[in-house]
């Protein structure tokens, strides 16, 4: 059965869903939620919570990695941010909170403009090692050759190359690109590469050695990139895409497991059930950790997108401060908005539904069931 549309009589187009137009369907069986593991590992590293900080200057610096780590997530470092760039970030921090929108974007174009300095490279990943917690950092495709030494040299456990889109093939006549493949391979940590958000293109990250995938493509709330660009990939569809070439590939490699990361359009504890349910072994947040008291943003939220020399593809949001960072994952929660208590609501979703881990959510049953948010 095709699901393609007729958009005109020369064009053909796939229909794709979001999270808000899926929902999950209880079964004959529930648990309790205390009895419910969201635990996940990926390579060497155990996670007590399926959660990874994204690398966003609003979202984390050394503190908020090692607060999150210690909760059991991940925090990846944006090693391109303002921690690499400024001895002292914090006041260009509290600055861009406090612009006026008129001019946000051509400031922050300044101030990402001072150049990264490889001894601040060495010396966040050396705060966030030093605190006893797993250390990620994150390269742009563009940036990796010129600085994945030092980040390895420094002693990051986990390696992220992330793009708004990264592919296994990218051509230039201007430079020699990143072979993902030899650099992968000849690398001694594991990288998590992406975004994909198809399966033809996730397959060949996979093949790349990847130990993760992200799935996503301009669709986080600091995202303008369908404006700008006119490309989205709604998430839900995404994530199942992705989904299936990790079992594919599965078979094709003899058994080998790429884990899948929802990344982007995770706003709500809802999403983050659905992107599970879909297929990720996780998911990389920012809005919603954005909006925790301990984060750098203070309530504002922007991505590398929204400070692009050239083309900006990302705005400054305001997403505001609902609670600590222990009761956006944690609770309690004072709200039924799902900005609280994350971790709880996964919970409590897979003791509904019957499932007692997330390899097992992984195969609930999902239905259609598009609405208009309120």
């Amino acid at each position: 059965m095709s699901n393609e549309i007729e958009i005109g009589r020369g064009k053909r187009g796939r229909r794709a869903f979001s999270f808000d137009d899926v929902a999950v369907v209880p079964s004959r069986r529930t648990r309790d939620p205390e009895e419910v593991s969201v635990g996940w590992q990926i390579d060497a590293y155990h996670f007590g919570l399926p959660i990874l900080a994204a690398p966003m200057d609003s979202v984390v610096s050394p503190a908020t990695a090692v607060a999150l780590g210690n909760a059991g997530g991940l925090g990846v470092l944006d090693l391109e941010g303002l921690w690499t760039r400024y001895e002292d970030p914090e006041p260009h921090l509290a600055e861009i909170t406090t612009l006026e929108p008129s001019v946000a974007t051509a400031r922050m174009q300044e101030l990402y403009a001072a150049p990264i300095r490889p001894e601040l490279i060495t010396e966040r990943i050396r705060q966030v090692r030093a605190a006893g917690v797993v250390v990620a950092g994150a390269l742009s495709p563009q940036r990796t050759q010129e600085h994945w030494r030092t980040v390895v040299d420094a002693g990051v456990d986990l390696f992220v190359i992330r793009g708004t889109t990264v592919s296994a093939e990218h051509v230039s006549a201007r430079a020699e690109p990143l072979n993902l493949k030899r650099f992968i391979y000849e690398l001694d940590v594991p990288v998590i590469v992406g975004g994909a958000s198809t399966y033809t293109a996730a397959l060949h990250l996979m093949r790349t050695g990847a130990a993760g995938v992200l799935v996503g493509f301009g669709g986080g709330a600091a995202h303008t990139t369908r404006t700008t660009l006119g490309i989205h990939a709604p998430m839900a569809s995404a994530v199942a895409d992705v989904a299936a070439a990790r079992r594919d590939y599965l078979d094709e490699s003899g058994g080998r497991y790429v884990h899948v990361i929802a990344d982007g359009g995770v706003g709500r504890s809802g999403d983050l059930v659905k992107a599970i349910a879909c297929g990720a072994d996780a998911a990389m947040l920012g809005a919603a950790l954005a909006r925790a008291s301990e984060a750098p943003g203070d309530g504002w939220h922007w991505g590398p997108e929204a400070h692009h020399p050239q083309l900006p593809r990302g705005e400054r949001v305001h997403v505001g401060t609902v609670g600590t960072l222990e009761q956006v994952l944690f609770g309690p929660g004072s709200t039924a908005d799902g900005t609280l208590n994350l971790v709880g609501a996964l919970r409590r979703a897979m003791a509904t539904t019957g499932y007692s881990d997330l390899k097992e959510f992984q195969r609930v049953e999902v239905v259609v069931s598009p609405y208009q948010p309120r």
